[in-house]
């Protein structure tokens, strides 16, 4: 697998020569480093674990910042990529630069969290009329039988919990890759908030 950590800026619009308007998002590639490796000799498994963006030392507990060896300072963001595709050592350094040739992109991020909300936006449930004397608007309606067995079924829709999961974005197209800025340019749109962590990586089924 070849991906890096970044940074969701925002979105906005990209103008090709015909004048054609495409929604992109902007990501900010930090420099990644290399913090850690795990062999299949010692842990049965072969992965690189990849940190970007600085923090203060001194908000860093002492189990956390133990991890950063080589003269590394401790970073805001960690993340584990199994089976890396480039050879790397402990301190390496990675940039953008290795999106260069890249067309497609699959990018990973946490969705904005919606809190606890009903069946009508969780799950698109289109409600009861709102006509005077119904007495059905917003409701989730029956969730089991009437007689045996009076239960449940597992999987059913229902009010909840809303965002706040891992969400993978396949297939987005590279529009633009400004090496100068560290900055990423893919169309559409990707999950997470503002100034949130993404991991973008090659597209799997591209």
């Amino acid at each position: 697998m070849l991906g890096l950590i970044g940074t969701k800026i925002g979105m906005t619009q990209v103008f090709d020569e015909r004048g054609t308007l495409t929604p992109a998002t902007v990501i900010k590639i930090e420099d990644n480093y290399v913090v850690d490796e795990r062999t299949t000799e010692k842990n049965g498994y072969s992965a690189c674990v990849l940190g970007a963006v600085d923090m203060k030392a001194s908000r860093a507990a002492k189990p956390y910042a133990g991890q950063f060896k080589n003269g590394l300072s401790p970073k805001k963001f960690l993340l584990e990529v199994r089976d890396f595709e480039l050879e790397c050592k402990v301190g390496d350094k990675l940039g953008i630069e290795t999106f260069q040739d890249l067309l497609f992109v699959d990018v990973v991020g946490t969705s904005k969290g919606k809190g606890f909300q009903g069946v009508i936006k969780r799950h698109n449930f289109s409600g009861g009329r709102k006509t005077h004397g119904s007495k059905f608007h917003r409701a989730n309606g029956s969730t089991g039988q009437s007689a045996w067995p009076s239960r449940v079924s597992k999987g059913t829709k229902m009010p909840g919990r809303m965002g706040g999961e891992n969400v993978t974005v396949q297939n987005l197209q590279v529009v633009e890759v400004d090496a100068e800025n560290g900055v990423l340019i893919v169309r559409g749109a990707v999950p997470g908030r503002r100034k949130g962590m993404v991991f973008v990586r090659r597209a799997k089924k591209k």
